[in-house]
């Protein structure tokens, strides 16, 4: 099973790490079969599985329940479960409750938080001391979506340095790993060598320690993708032509077969 102690060693050896999401038993399976190393049970599934706008109307009890569903389907990989909106950033004693939960109630191994220096670090520093895998998020961070939008970060060099400093503090605050979205290539190589622990990508160029992307949007099964995804099959086509053939079938009294 993968731990975070090869997690670190794999950045060392050059070792590219492979992250996608996951939002129920049956994708979580078929993940793990395919050697995936790290399973995320991000708060995108609000948008991709829930139909929310944004990640932010998403619950503790809906990540709890997901995160369920996702670990009984997982033999081998990581799973790191994010903490929605607001269920962590009123205090370090609220995001001890909310993280000690996801790893008391689901069976994931860790959980992720967005943000940095310097209030997120010393939360961060909280949970890990007391034992609680943390995953950092720096760049863009969907949960500030209504201070942010969904626009690159990092692209002036005080922005630039901000992350930087955010990522530097996390690591610090002991975070086993972190996740750069949506900033220049250039400044997630920067972080990517400057961190001992490993850089996750989504959207930040080819330098970063591995790379996530939300399964959704490699499946095709999204109707808008952000700029930087890539769908490796049109899942929508598939399965609407599947559900077409179904119906004529049906309608034409050709299924089931008369025996």
């Amino acid at each position: 099973m993968v731990n975070i102690q090869q997690l670190k060693q794999w950045k060392q050896d050059g070792r590219r790490i492979v992250v996608l999401t996951a939002w129920d038993f049956a994708i979580a399976q078929l993940l793990d079969m395919a050697q995936v190393d790290i399973i995320l049970v991000g708060d995108s599934l609000g948008m991709v599985t829930l139909g929310y706008k944004t990640t932010l109307p998403l619950t503790l009890e809906e990540m709890l329940h997901h995160t369920k569903a996702v670990c009984r389907g997982v033999k081998r990989a990581l799973v790191v479960c994010d903490l929605p909106f607001m269920s962590y950033q009123e205090s370090p004693q609220q995001a001890i409750h909310s993280a000690g939960r996801v790893l008391k109630e689901t069976g994931a191994q860790a959980v992720k938080l967005e943000g940095g220096y310097p209030a997120m670090a010393q939360t961060v520093a909280q949970l890990t001391a007391i034992g609680i895998p943390v995953m950092g998020h720096v760049g863009l961070t969907p949960q500030s979506v209504h201070r942010l939008g969904y626009r690159q970060q990092g692209k002036t060099v005080e922005d630039a340095d901000r992350i930087l400093q955010d990522a530097i503090a996390l690591e610090q605050a002991g975070a086993f790993a972190i996740v750069l979205e949506h900033i220049p290539a250039d400044l997630a190589q920067t972080i990517t060598q400057k961190l001992m622990i490993p850089t996750i990508g989504i959207g930040a160029g080819f330098h970063c320690d591995g790379q996530v992307l939300v399964t959704a949007d490699i499946l095709g099964l999204t109707e808008r993708q952000p700029p930087f995804a890539k769908s490796y099959v049109n899942l929508r086509d598939v399965i609407g032509e599947a559900i077409q053939d179904f119906s004529i079938e049906v309608r034409e009294g050709k299924f089931p077969d008369i025996k």
